[in-house]
């Protein structure tokens, strides 16, 4: 699902309003995720923190005409996009949560779906690819140093 540029500015904007909650001058507040949980029958987008408190919420008319079972895997690549473009403009540079902490797609259970971005001091995981087929390569490399 490819979202118009209206949509994916209305959830950056929304982005922005639950992260401006821990953009104060005060102490660092420990927080491991922010969930980011849309429902595709109302449209919904709700962000919320580890201990459920919602930080922001907006309806995105675009998603509640999407009729297919997929919804989730087809916003995926979106919301991560959205995120990855404000991390590269500094978006989370003044955010006072404790660092790693990630932005995390749950589904309507609350049950985390996938890491769209880890925001570290020296480490951003920013796409699965890249870690697919490590294991086998592992796997092998173990394999081929114990056979010598």
């Amino acid at each position: 699902m490819k979202l118009s540029q209206q949509s994916q500015s209305i959830i950056e904007a929304t982005i922005q309003k639950a992260v401006a909650k821990y953009t104060c001058n005060c102490e660092q507040t420990i927080v491991t995720d922010i969930h980011l949980q849309p429902d595709q029958a109302s449209g919904q987008l709700t962000i919320y923190n580890d201990d459920d408190e919602e930080l922001a919420n907006i309806m995105i008319e675009e998603w509640t005409t999407y009729d297919s079972d997929d919804f989730l895997e087809n916003i995926e690549p979106s919301l991560r996009n959205i995120l990855c473009r404000m991390k590269d403009a500094g978006d989370f540079d003044k955010v006072t949560i404790l660092k790693p902490y990630s932005f995390v797609l749950v589904d309507e259970d609350k049950e985390t779906v996938t890491e769209l971005l880890l925001v570290d001091d020296d480490t951003i995981l920013v796409n699965d690819e890249l870690l697919k087929g490590l294991d086998k390569e592992l796997d092998d490399f173990l394999k081929e140093l114990l056979e010598k």
